[in-house]
């Protein structure tokens, strides 16, 4: 900030949920009252700079303020664990949206995890998971053939298993066109990625006692 450098001690755990902009009062975040230039030397601001740099030398504002503008160290911990689930998220992220243009199948996630291991992808645990996906997919291609396609499903449900089962599609695809008729029954055509076609189709026979029908369109 204007060239100057400002630190506090937090506590890990509650300072990384507070990053993450969940509901944590500040005062739970904060391990000591004091802004220090350098922590690890004791070398603490001034009232008079925290004021010109913060317009408050109100400690609990100026604190927030440096949480929200600045960089939190992880612990060793803290980063395997965000690194793990946001590796998670990016397996399932690409399971979903491509498939293996030879077979026309989505690769399971434990072969898209060792192609992930074999070329020593490394990931971000901070970085957006739609961002990160696209460039692990332009690293992966080399080893794993990926192609991203979606596919369009007429469906139709009888009338005792449509409001559930329109539920369940409206989380899954881009919904085109739908018509309920007048006995309740549900037809839908809905745009969902070719990766999750089978899963859809088992959520929907369980929905629908096997009642649903499904076909992919042009």
């Amino acid at each position: 900030m204007d060239g100057e450098h400002f630190e506090i001690l937090v506590h890990p755990d509650p300072a990384l949920d507070f990053k993450f902009g969940r509901n944590v009062d500040i005062s739970q975040v904060v391990a000591v009252e004091e802004v220090y230039s350098d922590a690890n030397k004791g070398l603490r601001v001034s009232e008079d700079k925290l004021t010109k740099h913060f317009k408050t030398k109100d400690f609990m504002q100026v604190a927030e303020i440096i949480l929200r503008r600045g960089d939190l160290n992880l612990t060793t911990e803290q980063r395997r664990r965000l690194v793990e689930e946001k590796r998670k998220q990016i397996v399932s992220s690409i399971a979903r949206n491509f498939v293996d243009p030879r077979t026309g199948l989505p690769h399971p996630p434990l072969r898209i995890e060792q192609a992930m291991a074999e070329i020593r992808i490394s990931i971000d645990p901070f970085k957006d998971v739609g961002e990160q996906t696209k460039g692990v997919v332009d690293e992966l291609r080399p080893i794993l053939p990926l192609k991203s396609e979606k596919i369009r499903l007429l469906i139709k449900v009888p009338a005792q298993f449509s409001a559930q089962s329109f539920g369940a599609l409206k989380g899954v695809g881009d919904i085109i066109k739908e018509e309920w008729g007048v006995d309740g029954g549900l037809t839908i055509i809905i745009e969902i990625p070719a990766g999750v076609h089978m899963t859809l189709l088992d959520r929907l026979g369980s929905l629908t006692k096997g009642t649903a029908q499904a076909s992919i369109i042009r």
